[in-house]
């Protein structure tokens, strides 16, 4: 009960489970200087313009025709106002009793011809029906549908199929999976494998044969790479964060730190603000002067070549899907519904679209 002379309280409005939003209207800075912390997973869709993202500090080269699958607990920022872009984002309950694996998607493809006709539409009736059905509870079954059969569908395009895992492969995923849960209590390497029934040589055996990297490496890209996601996006004090990591003392997370990354703690946090700019030539790599190598295996590993958690290698820009020789798309522009127009592509393109 309110008490005469009190404000009323202001009824808390959850989240819909499934909605569609601008790209701009992810940030509240216009500039978006700072990675943003995903709480729920995403689908980035670039409608307009050329330039650049930073996916787990992965530079990516982003244009129409663009996709990102972007996994709760990254951290994402893009070059605005160059790039105008449809986004869908969803709760982890919105897939729940659906056959479809959100993790079959790559982080990264370039979607052109009839490919990205179909996933334009999809995406697009997604978006009218999220802005028509808005709080309705009946739609909530069509809404979950029209996300599954998008990412179903881009799971089965061609650069999304994967091979049959190797027997390392297999060991290697099992272990992201333990280090996803632990590493935020131990990094030795002898606690994952007691965990897994295996032996440490093992392990570095599965992580040398598919990363090229020792499995204690692999623990030790991934905690580092969660430290760059909190310094990065949050404001948390640096002893906070090494206390969240497992480590007693900040010295140690300092040096830990500096050792994986080239940098101290407070120096990579103070040069977090520098807003994107420009397109990147190539997507392997993170920003200069933000060293460090994307945790293998990680829900970070965007193209690095690395099973688990969708850390699987996205194609190089210009390549999928299309001939380098295809003309730009005209820009896209989105209608008032939220539903992205897309100009038909000129008569003399045609030669280029893949047959059905």
């Amino acid at each position: 009960m309110v008490s005469p002379g009190q404000p009323s309280p202001v009824p808390f409005s959850a989240p819909p489970e499934i909605e569609t939003l601008a790209l701009g209207d992810l940030v509240a800075d216009p500039a978006w200087r700072r990675p943003l912390l995903l709480e729920r997973d995403l689908l980035v869709l670039f409608t307009g313009g050329h330039g650049g993202a930073e996916l787990d500090f992965q530079a990516l080269a982003c244009r129409p025709g663009t996709l990102l699958r972007v996994q709760a607990g990254q951290v994402l920022r893009c070059a605005v106002p160059e790039l105008d872009a449809t986004v869908v984002r969803w709760a982890p309950e919105a897939l729940r009793g659906l056959d479809v694996d959100p993790d079959a998607v790559p982080a990264w493809l370039q979607l052109a011809g009839e490919d990205e006709d179909a996933i334009i539409t999809e995406v697009s009736q997604l978006a009218v029906d999220c802005e028509r059905h808005r709080g309705v509870a009946d739609a909530a079954g069509l809404l979950r549908h029209q996300l599954a059969v998008v990412l179903l569908r881009l799971a089965l395009l061609p650069d999304a199929a994967r091979p049959a895992p190797r027997a390392e492969t297999v060991t290697f995923q099992r272990l992201c999976r333990e280090v996803e849960r632990g590493y935020q209590h131990t990094r030795r390497v002898e606690d994952y494998a007691a965990h897994l029934g295996c032996s440490v040589r093992t392990l570095t055996r599965a992580c040398l044969a598919v990363t090229g990297r020792s499995a204690k490496q692999v623990v030790d890209d991934r905690v580092a790479l969660q430290a760059r996601r909190l310094l990065a996006a949050t404001d948390e004090p640096v002893a906070r964060i090494g206390r969240r990591l497992g480590f007693s003392e900040p010295t140690n997370f300092g040096r830990f730190f500096t050792r994986e990354v080239g940098m101290s703690p407070g120096a990579f946090r103070a040069a977090r603000d520098q807003p994107l700019t420009g397109t990147p030539d190539h997507r392997a790599g993170g920003p200069s002067g933000q060293g460090g190598t994307p945790a293998p295996g990680a829900p970070a590993s965007v193209g690095t070549g690395q099973p688990g958690s969708g850390g699987r290698p996205a194609p190089e820009p210009g390549r999928p899907h299309e001939s380098p020789d295809t003309p730009a798309v005209p820009a896209r522009e989105t209608g008032a519904t939220g539903r992205v127009v897309r100009p038909r592509p000129p008569a003399d393109t045609a030669g280029d679209r893949r047959p059905a």
